[in-house]
């Protein structure tokens, strides 16, 4: 069965003029869901959901969260419970929306909160091998149930590896292929997959030149750095003491 699906796929606008398309659903055991929106110029969107924490990326467009502007490739947060609006510039606005609920772990906060945070005033931070990260939200401003960061991948494919979290990925930039068990499946600019806790995969930048960037969005909140390696693999990446 298809695991990857696309957020560049044609959708219906509704009456409000927000274009809305599910990408990846809940499922049993996992709150955590992602989808696409897309709002009309001037169009606005109630984001308060009394049960759970919202994480969002804008990509495209300009607006605002509430009173905070939004300028291109930024996240937003808004907590369980809390009010949120997010409204679009003459120009419209794209994003991807996260949504986890109540029953994910919390991680004790340890920053103030932060509304949102463009992506260009994030210091990278450094994963297996030459892949870098940008943490945009996790429980240093506010996001105490799950992690945003965006990843930069290489061209090549890490070993395969698993996570012990739960996690949501899209596709940011490049072109790739993701590697689940015996299943191959292509990546392109707005495609997205789960990663289940301890599903050993591979996520493969297939460009010979240029990086592969993608989100991801993950609970319990944590560090992007985690990952485990198969024992057959472990052995060329340890540390002599």
């Amino acid at each position: 069965m298809a695991r990857v699906t696309r957020s560049n796929d044609t959708g219906a606008a509704g009456s409000d003029g927000v274009d809305r398309r599910p990408l990846v659903p809940p499922e049993e055991g996992s709150e955590l869901a992602l989808d696409a929106l897309r709002l009309g110029p001037g169009a606005s969107l109630d984001l308060t959901d009394p049960l759970h924490d919202t994480v969002l990326f804008t990509y495209e467009g300009s607006g605002a969260l509430d009173t905070a502007a939004i300028e291109g490739r930024a996240a937003g947060f808004v907590a369980a419970g809390a009010p949120g609006t997010l409204s679009a510039g003459a120009d419209g606005l794209a994003c991807v929306r996260a949504t986890l609920g109540g029953a994910t772990d919390l991680h004790a906060p340890m920053g103030a909160l932060e509304q949102v945070v463009g992506l260009d005033r994030v210091e990278p931070g450094k994963a297996t091998g030459a892949r870098s990260f940008q943490v945009l939200f996790g429980p240093h401003n506010g996001s105490t149930r799950a992690t945003m960061f965006v990843g930069y991948i290489p061209p090549g494919r890490a070993p395969w590896h698993y996570h012990l979290y739960d996690e949501i990925v899209w596709v940011l930039r490049g072109e790739g292929r993701v590697h689940i068990g015996d299943a191959v499946e292509p990546l392109a600019p707005g495609s997205a997959f789960r990663l289940h806790p301890r599903e050993v995969h591979i996520v493969e930048n297939s460009d010979p030149v240029a990086e592969l960037a993608v989100l991801g969005i993950f609970t319990p909140a944590g560090s992007p750095s985690a990952a485990y390696l198969m024992p057959d693999v472990a052995e060329a990446y340890a540390i002599s003491g």
